[in-house]
């Protein structure tokens, strides 16, 4: 997925808290299909297909989704689309965010969603510095200009906390997605998504990305969820569609420049050299030792209660935090668990 504004937009979140949730309604059928035909499943996406679904796509392409007994749509997001609303209204079956602090926001204002797998195994938000003034380490951070989407600031804020820095010490300027700013000197370090390697480049090939979660700051991505009432009465279905997308995802891990093809070929506006130049680093961000152990699409509950407790240190839950064991069920993950590749990162 490359580097954009809903990757910690919280804008469609707040759209759907408690007070808006009495417009969708209760009780809607979320998945119509007869003994005989194939489930049908919209799935709502935070943002534009990209290389962050590329194990997806290849579920459409290699047939897996058929194979499973499902008939599966994706909805694209985008600037302007949101990404709860659809999925708790029932137009959509499951959604993903792009982040896993969205969901926990989302919890905490009311929204009945849970996470059920998780695409990517940390966060790919970054901070790039340039060899001149490097940011290699968390020692490296004071007294550095660092600029980030106003969207980005309390991930940097929690980066800033657990590491125990006080917030005076680093100075914080807005910026948008482009590197520019960087270039011209005006930061010492840009935020952005570590994949977005196009917009990357004009930084040089000297540069350093640095990802928070190597300063410390913990978190999923591409994470997928689903309503609390799909997933009691729909758990298998939504087992069925996590275990093929995992199929896809191990594909991908096999044949990453075949699977490029497959996404530039769903996808014509994806520039397939560029992709290629990424894909390792979207594999290496989907896989490691706890997928190689646990399977494609595993989280540690552990993890997500240390997540919301420092967003809620920074004051992220003005009206309390959510419980760790509200945002999130390992069900959908025990039940695909014979689908779902047991792979490490790939070789590099």
């Amino acid at each position: 997925m490359s580097g954009n504004a809903s990757q910690w937009n919280r804008r469609s979140i707040l759209k759907a808290g408690a007070a808006g949730l009495a417009a969708f309604g209760p009780g809607l059928q979320l998945f119509g299909a007869s003994a005989s035909a194939a489930a049908k499943l919209v799935v709502q996406y935070d943002w534009l297909m990209s290389n962050g679904q590329i194990g997806d796509v290849a579920a459409v392409a290699n047939g897996y989704f058929t194979e499973a007994g499902l008939e599966v749509e994706f909805s694209p997001g985008g600037p302007n689309a949101a990404t709860v609303p659809p999925v708790v209204s029932g137009a959509a079956q499951l959604g993903q965010f792009s982040e896993s602090p969205q969901l926990y926001a989302a919890r905490a204002s009311g929204v009945p969603i849970k996470i059920i797998a998780c695409g990517y195994r940390t966060g790919p938000y970054a901070l790039t510095s340039k060899p001149e003034k490097p940011i290699r380490s968390v020692a490296d951070l004071k007294g550095m200009r660092i600029g980030t989407q106003p969207t980005a600031r309390f991930a940097i804020d929690a980066m800033l906390a657990k590491n125990k820095i006080d917030p005076s010490e680093v100075t914080i300027v807005n910026v948008g997605f482009d590197k520019a700013p960087l270039v011209r000197g005006d930061v010492d370090a840009i935020g952005g998504w570590i994949t977005n390697t196009q917009a990357l480049s004009v930084v040089g090939d000297d540069r350093i990305d640095l990802l928070l979660s190597e300063l410390g700051l913990a978190s999923y991505a591409d994470v997928y969820f689903a309503t609390d009432s799909a997933i009691e009465s729909n758990s298998e279905i939504l087992a069925k569609f996590i275990g093929a997308v995992a199929k896809g995802w191990g594909w991908v891990h096999a044949n990453p420049e075949q699977a490029v093809d497959k996404l530039v070929a769903a996808y014509p506006e994806i520039d397939a050299g560029w992709e290629k130049k990424t894909i390792p680093l979207v594999l290496k961000l989907s896989f490691d030792d706890n997928t190689k152990k646990d399977g494609w699409g595993t989280f540690d509950p552990a993890s997500i209660e240390s997540q919301i407790a420092l967003l809620d240190q920074i004051g992220q839950y003005p009206n309390g935090r959510p419980k760790a064991e509200d945002v999130y069920t390992t069900e959908i993950l025990e039940l695909s668990a014979a689908e779902r590749p047991k792979l490490g990162a790939p070789a590099s």
